[in-house]
C-alpha cells in the first residue's frame, strides 16, 4: 500500500512515492472524482468529539491522514485539524464497492472530509464510523521522516508547513503566541490604552539607533526607510491628546541575524500621558504576570529555573556591574582599561559611555536570569529620556532582562523640545543625517509628562514557551537565501 501503512512502510526513494501518489490522483480522476475539493460544511471539530463524546451522535468532519492501517475489507485512519486528531473506521461492506475504492486512493497527508457517527473501539479510542467520504485536497508530496516528525532545523524554518503538519509541539507554540497577543491587547484595552497603527515606511528612520532597511517611492520620487520604531509618531499622538496608546507592530532593524534577533519582529510599544518609567515598571508586571495567570504559567515554577514572582530586582547598571566585575564604573579612573582587564572587546575610537554599555553586556546580561529591572542609564545613551532629577547624569530609563536577555526598555519621556532638539543635533553631528524637525514641533506645541515602554514580543513569546531560538516563535524566520540545485 506504498506510504500508506502508519509507520511501517519499507524504505523507498522520495521519487517512488511521488510517482505512485501521480498513479492514485490520475485513478481519482478517471473515476470521475475531484481530488481538489470545495467547500465543506463541518459540525465540529476533533477535540470538540473527543473532549465531549456521544454515542451515536452524527459528525462531519475533515482533517489531514496522519496515519492509515487497510485491513482488507476494512480501513482505519486518522484525521487531524487544528485542535486534535479522531480516528474514522470504513467497512466495505457497508460503503459498497465503488465508494470503498476511493479509500485504496488515499495517501498520508491527502486532506478528506468524512459523515458518520461516533462510536467508540474496544479500546475506548473515539472514533467516527464512516458513512460518507470526500476528497478535499491530495497530497503529492510524501510528508517527512516517515511521518515521525521533521527534525532537520533548516527545512523546518523554510517549509514552516511541514513543520506544523509534522511537529505538535511547534503547533502548540505558535497556537500560543497568537494567544498571547490576544491577552495582552485585552489587558491593555482594559487598562483604557486604545490601540493605534503608525507608518511602516518614514522618510526619516528614528526613535532608536539602527541600520535601516532603504527603499524609493517612484510617485513621490523620495527615498523611505522601514521603520525602526514607532516611537516619535506615538508620541506625536500623546502631544495630539490621546494620552494612552499602543501598537504591537513590525519593525525593520538591516542588522544581524542570531538566535535573539531577527532583522524583521515584533514591537510592543506603550505610552500613557502624565506618567513616567516607574508607572511603566509597574505596568510590565502587571501585564506579564496577567498573561502568565490566563496561561496557567506558575510564577514561580511554570519557568525552569527562573522565578517570575513580584516584585521583580530593581538595580542600577553601575551597581550591577560592580556587583559582577568588582569595578566601581562611576568612579573609575579608566573605562578602556578596565575593559581590557575584563577581556571586553570595543572601537578604540569608542567613548567611556559607549564602553560601559559593551562591558555591561558581555559581563553582566547573561548573568540577568531571574526579572531584572536595570536602572539609572548615563543620559549620554538616552537622547529621548528625561534626565533625573536628583541625579541629571542618568537618564529616568529601564531595561528589563530576563533569562539573560532584554525583554522591555522603559524612559520617562524628553518633553522639553530645547532639550530634545540639541539631543537630536549631537547625535547625527558629522553623519550627514537630517533630525526629525517635525517632531521637535510637535514638543513645541506642548507635551505632556509621559511613561514610554517597549516589550519584545518575540522574546517574550520566547521565554513564556520555553524557547531557546528567535526563530521557534516567528512563523517564516529570515533565512541566507536557498542554495539551488544544479
Amino acid at each position: 500500500m506504498s506510504d500508506k501503512v502508519d509507520q511501517q512502510a519499507p524504505a523507498k526513494d522520495e521519487k517512488d512515492f511521488i510517482l505512485e501518489r501521480k498513479e492514485r490522483l490520475k485513478k481519482l480522476i478517471e473515476m470521475g472524482i475531484e481530488p481538489y475539493g470545495r467547500k465543506f460544511v463541518r459540525t465540529g471539530t476533533m477535540k470538540e468529539y473527543t473532549d465531549g463524546f456521544e454515542e451515536g451522535k452524527q459528525v462531519t468532519v475533515a482533517g489531514r491522514v496522519m496515519a492509515w492501517r487497510g485491513h482488507g475489507k476494512t480501513v482505519f485512519a486518522d484525521l487531524r485539524d487544528r485542535t486534535g486528531k479522531i480516528q474514522i473506521y470504513a467497512r466495505k461492506d457497508e460503503l459498497g464497492d465503488a465508494v470503498f475504492e476511493l479509500f485504496g486512493c488515499i495517501d498520508i497527508g491527502d486532506v478528506v472530509g468524512v459523515s458518520g457517527k461516533l462510536v467508540k473501539t474496544r479500546t475506548g479510542e473515539v472514533t467516527v464510523h464512516v458513512e460518507t467520504f470526500t476528497f478535499l485536497s491530495k497530497a503529492m508530496m510524501p510528508l517527512p521522516e516517515k511521518w515521525h516528525g521533521l527534525k532537520d532545523i533548516e527545512t523546518r524554518y523554510r517549509q514552516r508547513y511541514l513543520d506544523l503538519i509534522t511537529n505538535e509541539d511547534v503547533r502548540a507554540v505558535f497556537m500560543t503566541r497568537t494567544r498571547i497577543v490576544s491577552l495582552i491587547r485585552k489587558f491593555l484595552d482594559d487598562q483604557g490604552y486604545i490601540e493605534v497603527e503608525t507608518p511602516m515606511m518614514q522618510a526619516l528612520a528614528g526613535g532608536a539607533v539602527a541600520k535601516p532597511f532603504k527603499t524609493h517611492h517612484e510617485a513621490l520620487s523620495t527615498d523611505l526607510y522601514l521603520r525602526i520604531a514607532p516611537e516619535l509618531f506615538l508620541k506625536r499622538l500623546i502631544v495630539g491628546g490621546l494620552e494612552k496608546v499602543y501598537e504591537l507592530n513590525r519593525n525593520f532593524r538591516n542588522e544581524g541575524i542570531s538566535r535573539r534577533h531577527n532583522p524583521e519582529f515584533t514591537m510592543l510599544e506603550i505610552y500613557a500621558a502624565y506618567e513616567d518609567y516607574g508607572t511603566m515598571m509597574q505596568l510590565t508586571e502587571d501585564l506579564v504576570v496577567s498573561v502568565c495567570g490566563v496561561l496557567g504559567i506558575d510564577l514561580k515554577t511554570g519557568i525552569p529555573g527562573i522565578d517570575l514572582t513580584t516584585p521583580w530586582r530593581r538595580v542600577s547598571i553601575y551597581d550591577a556591574l560592580k556587583e559582577h566585575t568588582g569595578i566601581d564604573f562611576k568612579t573609575c579612573g579608566n573605562v578602556k582599561e578596565a575593559a581590557v582587564k575584563l577581556g571586553v572587546e570595543f572601537d578604540k575610537t569608542a567613548k567611556d559611555h559607549d564602553v560601559v554599555n559593551e562591558i555591561f553586556e558581555t559581563c553582566v546580561e547573561k548573568k540577568l536570569v531571574n526579572p531584572t529591572f536595570i536602572t539609572d542609564y548615563p543620559i549620554v545613551l538616552c537622547p529621548l529620556a528625561k534626565a533625573k532629577k536628583e541625579d541629571p547624569s542618568v537618564a529616568e530609563r529601564f531595561e528589563l532582562y530576563v533569562n539573560g536577555q532584554e525583554i522591555a526598555n522603559a524612559y520617562s519621556e524628553l518633553n522639553d523640545p530645547a532639550i530634545q532638539l540639541e539631543n537630536f543635533l549631537r547625535q547625527v553631528e558629522g553623519t550627514g543625517k537630517e533630525i526629525d524637525a517635525d517632531y521637535v514641533r510637535a514638543l513645541e506645541h506642548g507635551m505632556p509628562p509621559a511613561g514610554g515602554l517597549g516589550i519584545g514580543i518575540d522574546r517574550l513569546v520566547m521565554l513564556l514557551t520555553k524557547q531557546d531560538s528567535i526563530r521557534d516563535v516567528i512563523l517564516f524566520p529570515q533565512l541566507k537565501p536557498e542554495k539551488k540545485e544544479c
